[in-house]
């Protein structure tokens, strides 16, 4: 009993301090980045010489507008994080999602440019 309290105020301390890494600084050397929604999971995605193009789960009524991609540039390259910002309320179901296509123009990027995708992959539901 002694060492699951011990454990319990081990874990509440640990998540106690690193909650500091999280809040500015007064000096500004430290900054939280709000997203919008919520990360999306994917079924798979393509980068081309100009076009992100990403697969996800559907319920029958996701597009385009449901989701945003939030690009974060460092050093040569970007990073695409896939975000929902409306949920898909529909009951007719995809076997294989949707496709959903931006364009590096779109995205405020230039053809060619090096870009990696920051979701994670879940395979399609088994309808």
């Amino acid at each position: 009993m002694a060492s699951i309290r011990s454990l319990c105020l081990i874990a509440a301390a640990a998540l106690a301090t690193s909650a500091c890494a999280l809040f500015p600084r007064g000096d500004d050397s430290a900054r939280v980045v709000a997203m919008p929604g919520q990360i999306e999971p994917i079924h798979a995605a393509a980068i081309t010489r100009d076009l992100a193009v990403f697969w996800v789960s559907s319920n029958g009524c996701t597009d385009k507008d449901d989701l945003t991609p939030v690009v974060n540039r460092a050093g040569d390259g970007s990073t695409i994080t896939l975000r929902r910002i409306d949920e898909d309320r529909c009951d007719r179901p995809m076997a294989d999602g949707v496709e959903i296509i931006w364009s590096f123009e779109e995205l405020g990027l230039t053809p060619g440019s090096r870009v990696q995708v920051n979701n994670p992959y879940q395979l399609p539901p088994s309808i």
